[in-house]
């Protein structure tokens, strides 16, 4: 049955390219008019076409020697007597493709590929072979490659890797896979791929149309705590699976993803602690391990304390990091009091799934823990003391005692009996109280004063008997209670003035007091006028309400007659014992305006109290004579600085020398200075002459010149030089006469120049 089905296929595709190969007579179109209902309408008429080709088809990958037969081209043009030449162009046409010009033989030179090109585009043409005129048009035909299934197929990856959680049903989808085949899918099977399975089971299984990857086995068999990793290779097969087919693979690598399916378990039923009396509050007991098969998030835990007799003194936390159980201290523990602990400990999840456990799976273990003696300093009975003592207290009074014992007195005998206490002198530097040192008891060292400090805090220290080292200390704080010990004063300094046109029983002035004391009930202040003072004047009258009215008694003060009058004021208090003080109060007598604006006063009243002290006076005293010395060094330096004039007088005529001390090599030297002017005199005196003409113009313009004759000294001359010197200075040794006369013709400027210079040589005979 295969066999006549294989050549029924054969067949009808060799009709088939046939066909469509060579179409020989094919029969072309034209239009043609003709009349329909009485009109006239173009309607397609038929002409005949020598030829026209449609497509070839050829086999890809050909293994032959010679070249591939593809079809034959002909026209019914050609007659077979030599004239008629067929031509090629298009892909490939002379090096893939090659016609035989006179029989229209198509071949193909070389094996081709259809997975790198599927077809190729040529054109033939029908041509008179003497003069290549073309006998038809030009015709467009298609070469076709047929496949043939010589491509595996591939993957998109050579490596997948995928993620399922653990516990998942039967048939969960893993991940697809997918692959591609390059022959083609619209001929035959060979692009047809079915997936497979061939190392994986049976924990998985793939669809054989999609390469989508399910789960294969239920939830009890895919649990990641016995196995994480799997590795499957999926294959996919060309031809629909069938034999012969080509086979591609590729590899996935699936990881079973954790879930909470595993509740958290104590390593061992009872653990055992020991921790020393004097450990702190938050100190370590010790760490309890709990083993959860589950990692990550699943397997976070929380440890609580459940039950036991040490609620209240340990407390347990978790170790986010080690996920560890941790015992902590509480409160202090005392081996005196209770010696062990026994309690009850659970974990649990912090982040249970109920799909898989119970909400309510807990562990629980015992925990037992053993407190250590430990020789503890002693122990005062209070945490603090509070004392209070009179001001007024005598020397050496007892304020008050402080207690401490032993703790570990029951141990030994001798043990914890206290030796002394002492105190930190570091908190009584003034060495104001004392301790007992048998029986603690706190006394007076020193006179106390309340005024200046209300509060004492000092710390009482005690110490073993056996070890001086074990010591504990204790803060005592000692109120110092008042004692009506100071009398009321004045609590201002006032100002008090009387202005003359006051009359009789006029307020001038309200007093009040205080007092460093303070009494329980408060302050009460009584004010009344001293008897030793005059009564005629004025009067104190108490308002009770600690304060005081100062009246006058009479009218007509003036200041002329008396500038100041001394009123005294008895202040005193209610308390016992109680105290009273007398101050004086000045009031000046001042000229005021009718509605007692004061005008006028005398400050003698206040030079008293107001005035400057001792000290302030001789500081003034000494900056006034700072400034003095001050003004005089001044006056000294700048009397020193100060300059002679110019010119004291008119005879005192000076020379301004400018000395030059850069000299030349003679006449030789011509660098520095031409000599060759000096060796003509008219020239020399005709340049010296304009030279000084225009010194003279500039300083006579100058508003700097200076009010004395300038004369310059040059003295840049060479040795054995025959011209003289030029200079003022060295002119008065010339054995010539000269004529100065001409000076007194340039202003008054060189009169006196001219005077010098130009007169007889008697005239500086002395």
């Amino acid at each position: 049955m295969r066999t006549w089905t294989v050549c029924f296929l054969w067949v009808w595709a060799a009709q088939s390219v046939d066909a469509m190969a060579f179409l020989k007579g094919t029969v072309g179109l034209e239009k043609a008019r003709v009349t329909q209902e009485g009109r006239d309408v173009e309607t397609p008429r038929r002409f005949k076409r020598g030829w026209m080709w449609k497509q070839f088809f050829l086999q890809e990958e050909y293994t032959g020697t010679d070249n591939q037969y593809i079809g034959k081209l002909h026209s019914d043009l050609d007659r077979g007597d030599g004239t008629v030449m067929y031509v090629l162009t298009g892909e490939g046409a002379g090096t893939i493709f090659v016609i035989d010009a006179n029989s229209g033989d198509l071949h193909a030179t070389r094996s081709l590929d259809r997975e790198e090109k599927p077809y190729y585009s040529l054109r033939a043409q029908a041509v008179n072979k003497k003069n290549g005129i073309p006998l038809e048009p030009e015709t467009e035909f298609i070469v076709k490659l047929h496949d043939i299934n010589d491509n595996e197929p591939k993957f998109e990856k050579e490596v997948y890797t995928a993620n399922v959680p653990e516990r998942s049903h039967v048939g969960t989808s893993v991940i697809q896979v997918t692959a591609h085949d390059a022959d083609d899918e619209m001929f035959g099977l060979s692009a047809k791929l079915v997936y497979s399975i061939s190392q994986g089971h049976p924990y998985f299984s793939v669809e054989s149309n999609t390469g989508i990857i399910r789960t294969a086995l239920g939830p009890s068999d895919m649990d990641r705590e016995q196995r994480e990793h799997y590795q499957v290779v999926i294959e996919a097969k060309d031809m629909g699976g069938q034999r012969g087919g080509l086979t591609g693979s590729t590899t996935v690598n699936i990881t079973l993803t954790d879930v909470n399916d595993n509740p958290p378990q104590f390593s061992q039923s009872i653990y055992q602690f020991s921790i020393p009396e004097l450990a702190k509050a938050g100190e370590v007991v010790g760490r309890v391990r709990a083993v959860d098969a589950d990692i990550g998030r699943n397997a976070e835990m929380v440890f609580t304390l459940t039950s036991g007799d040490g609620l209240d003194v340990f407390d347990v936390t978790t170790d986010r990091n080690t996920q560890e159980g941790i015992l902590t201290v509480k409160k202090p523990l005392d081996y005196e009091k209770k010696k062990s602990y026994t309690l009850q400990i659970q974990v649990r999840n912090t982040h249970p799934d109920p799909r898989f456990v119970s909400v309510d799976s807990k562990d629980s273990a015992t925990v037992r823990v053993n407190v250590e003696d430990v020789d503890e300093p002693p122990r005062f009975e209070r945490s603090s003391y509070i004392l209070e003592v009179k001001e007024d207290a005598a020397v050496g009074t007892a304020i008050g005692s402080v207690s401490a014992v032993d703790p570990d007195a029951h141990i030994d005998s001798r043990n914890g009996v206290i030796s002394r206490y002492t105190i930190d002198r570091h908190t009584d530097v003034d060495r104001i109280f004392n301790v007992h040192a048998g029986n603690g008891s706190i006394f007076l060292q020193k006179p106390l004063d309340r005024e200046n400090l209300a509060w004492h805090n000092i710390s009482v220290i005690a110490a073993e008997f056996n070890d001086p080292q074990q010591t504990s200390r204790v803060p005592v704080y000692i109120r110092v209670l008042d004692v009506n010990d100071n009398a009321p004063t004045l609590a201002y300094l006032y100002d008090t003035f009387v202005c003359e046109n006051y009359k009789s029983g006029q307020k001038i002035q309200t007093i009040t007091a205080v007092d460093r004391d303070e009494p329980k009930d408060g302050h009460r202040f009584f004010f009344s006028l001293a008897p030793e003072s005059p009564r005629a004047n004025f009067s104190v009258r108490d308002n009770g309400d600690n304060t005081a009215s100062i009246f006058t008694r009479r009218t007509g003060f003036r200041r002329s007659q008396k500038s100041t009058y001394l009123v005294s004021v008895v202040i005193s208090d209610r308390d016992i014992p109680m105290q009273s003080s007398t101050s004086t109060l000045t009031i000046r007598v001042c000229t005021c305006t009718r509605d007692g604006t004061m005008e006028l006063c005398n400050a003698e009243a206040l030079s008293g109290s107001a005035g400057l002290s001792t000290g302030a006076l001789v500081a003034i005293l000494l900056c006034v004579l700072i400034l003095l010395l001050i003004v005089v060094l001044f006056a000294a330096l700048k009397r020193q600085k100060k300059k002679e004039p110019l010119i004291i007088s008119k005879e005192d005529v000076r020379d301004n020398v400018v000395s030059y001390n850069d000299e030349g090599g003679g006449e030789e030297d011509t660098q520095a200075f031409d000599i060759g002017a000096l060796r003509h005199p008219e020239a020399m005196e005709e340049n010296v002459r304009d030279f000084i003409n225009q010194r003279v113009q500039e300083h006579d313009g100058s508003p700097t010149a200076p009010p004395y004759d300038s004369l310059a000294t040059y003295a840049y001359e060479g040795n054995g030089s025959v011209a003289e010197s030029l200079s003022s200075l060295g002119s008065a040794s010339s054995e010539g006469a000269q004529d100065y006369n001409y000076l007194s013709e340039w202003g008054p400027r060189f009169r006196k120049l001219a005077d010098m210079y130009g007169g007889e040589e008697s005239d500086w005979d002395c």
